[in-house]
């Protein structure tokens, strides 16, 4: 599968609290069973107004379908090339 990340606009998501976020969890993990196979969520990161999430996909449709099922938004969506860190500029 190819891993890309998701960017969904989602006004105050940095203020929703623990149980807000467990609903959309679950919410997520079942719209991923409608979609089926070939679509997996990694993690998620949350900033004031956007979610920014990482999943490995067999192609975009599955991730947009995953946005249809759920009631999510998905805003952009970018197949990830590489990862770096600090590691990657060696000793």
């Amino acid at each position: 599968m190819t891993t890309y990340i998701i960017e969904r606009t989602i006004p105050g998501a940095g203020a929703m609290n623990d149980a807000a976020w467990r609903g959309a969890a679950g919410k997520s993990n079942h719209a991923i069973a409608d979609v089926g196979p070939g679509l997996s969520w990694v993690t998620s990161y949350v900033t004031d107004d956007k979610v920014f999430c990482i999943y490995e996909a067999d192609d975009t449709a599955k991730i947009r379908r995953h946005g249809e099922c759920g009631g999510f938004p998905v805003d952009a969506v970018h197949q990830i090339r590489r990862q770096i860190d600090p590691s990657t500029a060696g000793s």
